[in-house]
């Protein structure tokens, strides 16, 4: 996506929802959120990562990590949500994670949060805001994506072990 225009909005959140950056973010937080969203999605790719790698990672002025908050009735969860922002050299911003709870599924909360990340890359100084999907992901991951505007440019086809 390379304009803000470009963003179709949907429908509002059925409840309430905040995303707040994580600032800094400590590991030991950002592995928490990286497994509690991404668990039931086979989200292991870092998990090889040691302490100091991710400190690193984490550190770098590249990355912003945020959480999503939201109201369940009378309960609030603390971490209905996860996101990961990278800015590239380019000036383009990869949403590099970007997850739900399962709790929270079906509020209509991801193109919501899809949504509010892109216009969090863009205020950021985006000049392009892009992201990978694969068959692992929820099954309402890729269509999300493409009603939110954005367009499938490759396709890749790759065995991994889960």
């Amino acid at each position: 996506m390379s304009a803000p225009q470009q963003l179709v909005l949907g429908h509002p959140p059925a409840v309430y929802a905040t995303l707040d950056r994580i600032d800094p973010c400590s590991v030991e937080t950002w592995r928490a959120l990286y497994r509690q969203i991404g668990e039931p999605w086979h989200w292991h790719d870092r998990d090889a990562w040691d302490q100091g790698a991710l400190a690193a990672h984490l550190a770098r002025p590249e990355i912003q990590i945020y959480r999503v908050t939201a109201e369940l009735g009378q309960d609030w969860t603390e971490a209905a949500g996860f996101l990961e922002l990278e800015r590239h050299t380019d000036g383009s911003v990869e949403i590099a994670y970007i997850g739900l709870d399962q709790r929270v599924l079906g509020r209509r909360l991801g193109g919501w949060l899809v949504a509010e990340a892109v216009k969090t890359a863009f205020a950021w100084g985006a000049v392009r805001v892009w992201l990978h999907t694969c068959t692992l992901d929820a099954p309402a991951a890729l269509p999300n994506y493409l009603a939110r505007g954005f367009l499938i440019t490759g396709v890749e086809t790759y065995q991994t072990t889960v």
